[in-house]
């Protein structure tokens, strides 16, 4: 794995840390949706880098699941919070928690991490 594939991927591991500490805090699911996204941008970013292609500086490289819905969101709260049908719940959380490790394991394991 090239090192700035690795470092993307490191990076991403750390949202999936932050995650880990707050995923059981009701108040703290806007946020915890927030890394997961990052963590899935990330981990698209490795895989862009590993295969020596441009990695855009911008945030919208997620149509995939309204990820991208949920950066915009966590950034610019509004009225109805980060989810169509606003704030996310422990649920929800915990849901977009379980994609992002479940990417994360993938794409490592794909570049051989």
């Amino acid at each position: 794995m090239k090192q700035a594939s690795g470092q993307w991927l490191e990076s991403a591991e750390m949202d999936l840390g932050s995650i880990g500490q707050i995923i059981q805090r009701e108040d703290l699911t806007p946020i915890a949706a927030f890394h997961a996204q990052q963590c899935v941008e990330k981990c698209f970013k490795a895989v862009l880098e590993e295969h020596s292609k441009k990695v855009p500086k911008e945030h919208s490289t997620l149509k995939l699941y309204g990820l991208d819905d949920l950066y915009i969101e966590a950034r610019y709260p509004g009225e109805l919070g980060l989810l169509p049908n606003g704030k996310p719940s422990l649920v929800d959380a915990q849901q977009l928690y379980d994609f992002a490790r479940n990417v994360h394991e993938q794409v490592k394991r794909t570049l051989g991490g």
